[in-house]
């Protein structure tokens, strides 16, 4: 068992109460909300020409939007239509992208890791996902020990889709479920049975994916933590592999369709603390999961939880991550893409998406360009999420700095959090504790001077 195992997280709710403030997920440093449409094709260019110059490790990232309908809680870019066809379409446009892409890139890259988000990737019919499969092994290298990942929704879902799914290379699965109870499931808009879950876990068992994921959202309409357990316990039978148990972020800023929510009956913020000490204090409870951090649960074997262990884990845009050093190439409207010194995002609406394929053109949004103090925040931060601890020697080592005096103010305000006993000082580091799992982000958000006020902030709660 990975040493970072731990048996039952009790969750103090007053230490809830005082951190839950708005923060950045940090999947990147600077976070997305820093990008700026001032970055040039030819900037970008160059900076993609120097970036394969040596073969590095390639994760491909695919954004699939369509949804055949709505979830009112969903905070996902997202195009809800009925047409099928424009799937088809869209799978096309994906294949010119890559082909205006993948001849700047150094052929003796290998793709270690793949992903298909959305949206809902299987919209897409089967056919169309061995066309889409047909076009990455056209233009890439896929690794012996790829990690292929997609994102399945259950209601629309046939057996031939995981078929397709596999024949292409898939060995990675992520269901949402969100909650069993059928009353909050029609709350939020979104009807699906145990039994089709079950049926479509038993399914991809069958066809041999080796790791199964499923998505819990907690603090959703008519939720209590009576009904909550419930779910919980149909999901200990269920044994996925990982958990992501989301917090709801409530942001009808950005997506209007969240309003419909406040019209039921959301629960209290005292509720919703006590549905997440529910969820940490069941699922770690004998060890049976191993805490991640942020929203993220894994059992005690499973890869995720080793590579902790080992201080081998990352997080990107895909979240966390197990492939160290690779960059991020992405396709579809809104993908993100990473590489060392550089972010760019594509366009983030369909019909401009199109627009700039169609006329041959690298659909560029926005970007932002990393400098060199980004550089070591970012790394910094990383750690902290990833290890859960620094190592001052190590770090200074690693970013050509003295660590203690570069951090000087930034170490000095974890004095809080370790006097609530998040944080533990050693003489020559930092560890995060055990509960300080749960407070994560606050942690990493200590050595981020660019953040406002609280009440500035337009972000999700960190909680």
């Amino acid at each position: 068992m990975p040493s970072n195992c731990v048996k039952t997280l009790n969750v103090n709710l007053d230490l809830v109460r005082k951190y839950n403030v708005p923060g950045p997920r940090y999947t990147s440093y600077p976070p997305a909300n820093r990008f700026t449409d001032t970055l040039s094709w030819d900037a970008l260019a160059a900076r993609i020409e120097a970036n394969n110059r040596a073969p590095r490790d390639l994760s491909l990232y695919f954004h699939i939007p369509f949804c055949e309908t709505l979830c009112w809680f969903c905070g996902c870019t997202t195009v809800i239509t009925l047409n099928h066809d424009k799937g088809r379409d869209y799978v096309e446009r994906l294949g010119r992208e890559v082909a205006l892409m993948a001849p700047r890139l150094n052929p003796e890259r290998r793709v270690v890791q793949l992903h298909l988000g959305g949206g809902s990737p299987t919209f897409l019919r089967p056919d169309e996902i061995r066309r889409l499969g047909e076009i990455i092994h056209r233009h890439f290298t896929f690794a012996p020990d790829i990690e292929a990942g997609v994102e399945v929704d259950p209601r629309r879902l046939t057996r031939e889709h995981l078929v397709a799914l596999r024949e292409i290379g898939f060995n990675r699965a992520s269901m949402g479920v969100q909650d069993f109870n059928p009353r909050v499931q029609e709350a939020v808009h979104r009807i699906q049975p145990r039994e089709l879950t079950q049926q479509v876990l038993d399914w991809m068992r069958e066809l041999g994916f080796r790791s199964i994921n499923l998505d819990l959202i907690y603090g959703l309409p008519f939720q209590t933590p009576e009904s909550f357990d419930e779910t919980l316990d149909i999901v200990l039978e269920m044994q996925p592999d990982r958990l992501a148990v989301f917090s709801y972020a409530h942001v009808p800023w950005i997506k209007p369709s969240q309003k419909i929510l406040e019209r039921k009956a959301l629960p209290t913020p005292e509720t919703k603390l006590q549905l997440l000490k529910l969820v940490i204090e069941k699922l770690t409870a004998d060890g049976q999961y191993v805490y991640i951090g942020m929203d993220h649960f894994a059992k005690p074997d499973d890869e995720l939880a080793v590579a902790q262990a080992n201080k081998q884990l990352q997080r990107n845009f895909q979240g966390y991550s197990t492939r160290a050093g690779a960059d991020i190439y992405a396709f579809g409207m809104s993908s993100i893409s990473q590489i060392p010194d550089t972010y760019w995002q594509n366009e983030k609406e369909l019909p401009r998406y199109q627009e700039a394929v169609d006329a041959g053109r690298v659909p560029l949004h926005r970007g932002y360009c990393v400098t060199e103090d980004d550089k070591i925040r970012r790394e910094t931060i990383m750690r902290v999420m990833c290890d859960l601890s620094l190592d001052f020697a190590a770090m200074s080592e690693k970013l050509g700095i003295r660590f203690e005096e570069y951090f000087a103010k930034e170490l000095e305000a974890l004095a809080p959090l370790e006097a609530d006993g998040l944080v533990r000082r050693t003489p020559g580091g930092v560890e995060v504790t055990d509960i300080g799992r749960l407070f994560i982000r606050n942690i990493a958000m200590c050595f981020d001077p660019t953040l406002p006020p609280p009440e500035q902030r337009r972000h999700s709660r960190t909680i």
